[in-house]
């Protein structure tokens, strides 16, 4: 009698399933490809990228090109003939007020004004955030507040005090003068983010650590700091493209032979000498840019994380 019963109760199965394949498929109707909504969205992106990168564009193939075709006025269509006189004029050549020897001065000023600003503000505003966020002290939240309000302080209304500063010091129109500016205005911001980010770490390792007898160097370097990459390339993203891209204080607080990159081709533009050469400010501009670029190209996945890992919580 078990026999048979199991073998009914098999039929059934069979009979159920045989009745579901017969009446089709069940559940939602999966989407098509090229769905209206699907081709309203890419079609709006298409446009939103094709407006961002015509100008780019229109920069590459014009810093391509000679001033004969330059000057046909042609400025999408392709070089006829590809050159690269231009982009090495603007980087050995081309001159920047009183001197002429493009923007290579101005790159390797810019790079020994970019290291040192980029190394002591994060590793300065990372220790900061990581004492304000775990080891509380007396006036922490003031100290804290404070530092909010000095990342939104327009820079202009600092300028002349800081001029007089560095004047007393003796360091007003070096480079090393302009590396203590940007570190120190680099630091409210950075300090916000990394503060943030380990408040936003489970606070359980921390209390562990105290526990086992980790002392403040012995959890930030152990425990914190491995944690902590995402929010270091973001900090370090921050810093290379306002350091790199700054012309303003670049402008105040240097002189000219020790302009960097920014302002050298600003100089390069705005030259009212000569004949304007538009493919060799084309290629200036893309020189002075590529920086950036490359950092924001090698390290793009890494500063969505350290956004995402909670660098805006808090």
């Amino acid at each position: 009698m078990a026999n048979i019963s199991t073998l009914n109760t098999t039929a059934a199965g069979f009979d159920a399933v045989s009745d579901q394949v017969a009446s089709g498929p069940r559940g939602r109707k999966p989407r098509r490809t090229l769905s209206p909504r699907n081709i309203m969205l890419y079609g709006t992106l298409f446009v939103f990228a094709l407006y961002y990168l015509l100008p780019l564009y229109v920069m590459v193939v014009t810093s391509l090109k000679g001033m004969p075709e330059v000057r046909m006025g042609n400025i999408f269509s392709p070089p006829m003939e590809i050159t690269f006189e231009p982009w090495v004029k603007a980087w050995a050549e081309a001159c920047t007020g009183l001197n002429c020897d493009g923007l290579s001065r101005g790159f390797w000023n810019s790079v020994r004004i970019l290291v040192p600003s980029v190394v002591v503000s994060i590793a300065v505003a990372s220790v900061s955030g990581y004492a304000l966020a775990n080891w509380r002290f007396k006036g922490s939240e003031f100290y804290f507040s404070i530092l909010i309000i000095g990342a939104f302080i327009p820079y202009q209304v600092m300028l002349y005090p800081v001029v007089i500063a560095l004047r007393e010091i003796g360091v007003y129109g070096t480079l090393t003068g302009l590396v203590i500016v940007h570190t120190i205005f680099g630091m409210p911001i950075l300090t916000l983010l990394f503060r943030n980010y380990f408040a936003s770490l489970p606070v359980e390792l921390f209390k562990a650590a105290r526990i086992d007898g980790a002392g403040f160097w012995q959890i930030y370097f152990r425990i914190m700091l491995p944690m902590s990459l995402p929010i270091f390339v973001v900090a370090m993203i921050l810093q290379v493209t306002g350091i790199w891209n700054d012309f303003l204080f670049g402008v105040v607080f240097t002189r000219p032979d020790v302009y960097p990159m920014t302002v050298q081709l600003n100089n390069i533009v705005n030259s009212v000498q000569g004949v304007k050469e538009y493919n060799v400010n084309m290629a200036a501009t893309l020189l002075t840019g590529a920086v950036p670029l490359i950092v924001y190209f090698l390290s793009g996945r890494l500063f969505v994380r350290g956004i995402a890992a909670g660098a805006v919580k808090g």
